[in-house]
């Protein structure tokens, strides 16, 4: 019987919950590898020799090339292992995040200190429908 998931119903949100972290268990295991320095170095080389050696789907693989947070994210990522990714390329968590979203660095640091985006509309996919 599958769970009733109401967190579904949250507009642009992708909840990291058991079936998200199974889809994404190989995914995020390569980003654990880039702790390692001797990882990293060997990624930064060969980037994608380094992902081919990973049970990653073919999609998962060309997100991590691409350096495509969101689409990683979707296929299972959790976004504090993918800022591996970033940091690995010497990005700083607020510019992987703000890549993520339509601000950039500063932007995205003005309003997130300004108390971050208004919930207002933006709750549950349902408020959408009842406008339209």
């Amino acid at each position: 019987m599958p769970l009733d998931k109401p967190y579904l119903d949250v507009p642009g949100t992708t909840i990291f919950d058991t079936e998200q972290a199974r889809r994404g268990y190989w995914l995020n295991q390569f980003c654990m590898s880039l702790m390692s320095e001797a990882n990293r170095e060997r990624f930064r080389a060969d980037e994608r020799a380094y992902v081919e050696e990973w049970n990653m789907s073919d999609e998962q693989k060309t997100g991590v090339l691409d350096r495509d947070f969101n689409r990683l994210i979707g296929l299972g990522g959790n976004i504090y292992f993918l800022a591996k990714i970033g940091a690995t390329d010497g990005l700083s968590f607020v510019q992987i995040v703000s890549s993520m979203t339509e601000n950039d660095e500063e932007g995205h640091k003005a309003m997130m200190l300004a108390g971050g985006r208004s919930p207002d509309g933006n709750r549950y996919l349902s408020e959408w429908e009842a406008q339209e």
